[in-house]
């Protein structure tokens, strides 16, 4: 490679995927004497999500767009340079550069989103810096950034518990058919986490999330997800009532499972089919067409 190509080639900014998490179940376990909560989560990805662009260069330098960047708080906050913040803590020279996010995940929607940029910001820095993304030092960094962003890394289906830390081995889906709307309504998780009104050091008594087999069939995934629930649905909605009517609808439509994800707002139905979702996806979105909507195939 001559000296200009290579110029070139470093100039050139590759673009990571950021998919949006998807909680097919989120049950409580509980409280822990740190304040923090337990949770035992089945999550699944969406073929939607942000992308985040990084090019190599001597400054950590972030930029975004997309429909939703405006509801992104303010730039030295962001999750994406917190993240490789982060990791230059513990990786002495750390190479960094400019990173350029388009936006197109709702904010605070219970879709993980912030923490998908965040964990893409990693897997650009790991493989910039000759580093695997299970390098404990990126394991850590992520750790660090939030709850979500551990299982973002490698986003694949499979069980997360204990604080969103211990992840399961990835779960081969088939291609769930779905349908994510989201009622315009940002929702805090914290402030949800408060509704619950655990005490510290209080258990739920609540059951584990239904087991997956490794490979289920769809008649399997089915089966396992109406056994589960989502903990934090309650409580949610005292937040934000339009919950119930996304719920609703999705149920009209005739989602053979439909759930919240995360903390809300964003909620999920299940189809038998593609041709299924884009029907239920057309109608929901002519009939609230402030709402975000979404059409996708959860893995």
């Amino acid at each position: 490679m001559t000296a200009r190509r290579a110029l070139l080639a470093a100039e050139t900014p590759r673009t990571w995927r950021a998919p949006a998490k998807v909680n097919l179940t989120l049950h409580i376990l509980g409280r822990r004497d740190d304040g923090w909560h337990e949770l035992d989560s089945v999550v699944a990805f969406a073929g939607c999500g942000d992308f985040l662009s990084f090019t190599p260069g001597p400054r950590l330098e972030l930029s975004f767009d997309g429909p939703a960047a405006p509801a992104l708080g303010p730039q030295h906050d962001n999750l994406v340079l917190r993240a490789a913040r982060l990791l230059g803590e513990r990786v002495p020279k750390l190479r960094v550069g400019r990173f350029h996010l388009r936006k197109f995940l709702p904010v605070a929607a219970g879709l993980g989103g912030g923490s998908a940029d965040a964990a893409a910001a990693l897997r650009a820095l790991a493989k910039e810096n000759g580093l695997s993304r299970d390098d404990q030092m990126v394991l850590a960094a992520a750790r660090a950034c939030g709850a979500d962003t551990p299982v973002c890394l490698d986003p694949k289906a499979r069980l997360m518990t204990g604080l969103g830390d211990q992840l399961g081995a990835p779960i081969r889906l088939p291609p769930l058919h779905a349908v994510l709307a989201n009622p315009g309504v940002a929702v805090p998780t914290a402030e949800v986490f408060g509704r619950l009104g655990l005490a510290k050091g209080e258990a739920t008594g609540a059951a584990p999330s239904p087991r997956l087999p490794a490979a289920p069939t769809r008649s399997q995934v089915f089966a396992a997800l109406r056994g589960g629930r989502n903990d934090m649905e309650e409580a949610a909605r005292a937040l934000a009532p339009s919950i119930g009517e996304v719920l609703e609808r999705l149920g009209a439509a005739k989602a053979a499972i439909s759930r919240m994800s995360g903390s809300g707002a964003t909620c999920f139905g299940l189809f038998e089919s593609h041709d299924a979702s884009l029907t239920a996806a057309r109608v929901i979105a002519g009939a609230r067409p402030h709402w975000w909507v979404k059409a996708t195939v959860l893995r």
